[in-house]
């Protein structure tokens, strides 16, 4: 038996309680660079017990839709940042925590552009590109211990659009 999921476009508001949309909506902060760069200042709560934050380099393979759901996991001592390196989408699953579980997941479609941050805490599906090339920059904790933790579904979920 699979249970099904309609992802919607992702937007801040509806994004909220997991984390941070991260695009170029709206007027820049500030006009820099003699007038030729917009920038869009601090739109990510960077979020560590210890340790530091880094870069790394993430090359994913394209998923499709629909696809099967059957693991999230968390990262219970630091934010996890997804930026993608190309002009794609790509699918992003998240999930309250219940008592320590994950509760019904959501999912959510980037449009070109967007990047997220992951809360702490936050339950979510693993990097999950709709197109090639896959290649992300993600920023995230570097430190002692795993910082993951992993819940494989009894019954998996399947992702539509």
């Amino acid at each position: 038996m699979s249970r099904t999921i309609t992802a919607r476009p992702l937007t801040a508001q509806a994004f909220a309680p997991y984390g941070d949309v991260l695009d170029t909506a709206g007027d820049p902060d500030k006009i820099i660079n003699q007038g030729m760069c917009g920038r869009y200042h601090d739109r990510a709560t960077l979020d560590f017990s210890d340790g530091r934050a880094g870069v790394s380099l993430f090359k994913a393979e394209p998923r499709a839709l629909p696809y099967t759901l059957d693991l999230v996991e968390r990262h219970p001592d630091g934010s996890q940042c997804f930026v993608p390196m190309s002009m794609t989408s790509f699918l992003v699953i998240v999930a309250p925590d219940t008592d320590g579980s994950p509760g019904t997941p959501e999912a959510f479609l980037t449009a070109p552009g967007q990047a997220i941050n992951f809360h702490r805490g936050t339950w979510h599906g693993v990097l999950t590109p709709l197109e090639a090339p896959g290649l992300f920059a993600v920023i995230d904790r570097i430190g002692a211990g795993a910082n993951l933790e992993e819940h494989h579904f009894d019954t998996p979920w399947t992702v539509t659009a």
